[in-house]
């Protein structure tokens, strides 16, 4: 008699219905939305390429993808919430509605990204007393500012930089900069957004 095959999950190319990697798990993982970031921390350990692969509403809360080769891929509507992607390369990869709550994304490569309404993540660095990257996503619920474990809008960084680099202006006003930066760049993407919305109208 033979055991019964476990439940495997796929992930394929986007675009050639390829498979890029095949990961077995189990049917209490699928159903509490685990699997598919099994599979992926799995795919990126073994060093699999999953460039082009097709994530669109995939649940990666609190995944682990340090320096993922991720290019291409789609990740519309996926959960980033609490994942990490420190180094990772996102070139060309599409995230239209997708979280990114608390993820890290340090060092990553967003180059070409798109995100919701064309509003791009803004990386800068490395800055700073931490001399660390600097990222910037432009939301619907305005600019949001990642810098280290910290994460919030633009006008609560403000406020704790002055405070906690009152006496360290050299990283002050460093900090200051990159946020006049980000605001502007937040000004004209909202402008050039509401622009296109009208002509399409």
């Amino acid at each position: 008699m033979t055991e019964p095959r476990m439940p495997t999950i796929t992930i394929r190319h986007r675009y050639t219905d390829v498979v890029l990697y095949e990961h077995e798990t189990t049917q209490e993982r699928i159903d509490s939305g685990l699997a598919m970031r099994d599979a992926l921390e799995a795919a990126n350990r073994t060093g699999a390429s999953l460039d082009g692969a097709s994530l669109d509403g995939a649940s990666l809360y609190r995944a682990s993808l340090d320096g993922a080769s991720l290019d291409g891929a789609s990740l519309d509507g996926a959960s980033l919430v609490g994942a990490s992607l420190d180094g990772a390369s996102l070139y060309r990869a599409s995230l239209d509605g997708a979280r990114l709550d608390g993820a890290r994304l340090d060092g990553a490569s967003l180059v070409g990204a798109k995100l919701v309404g064309q509003r791009p993540v803004l990386l800068i660095g490395p800055i700073g007393s931490r001399c660390a990257y600097l990222t910037a996503y432009l939301t619907d619920a305005g600019i949001r500012i990642r810098a280290g474990c910290w994460f919030g809008s633009d006008t609560e960084f403000e406020a704790r930089v002055l405070v906690e680099h009152a006496k360290a202006p050299q990283h002050r006003d460093e900090y200051l900069a990159a946020l006049t930066l980000i605001r502007v760049h937040a000004q004209q993407w909202t402008a050039a957004e509401q622009s296109a919305t009208r002509e399409a109208a």
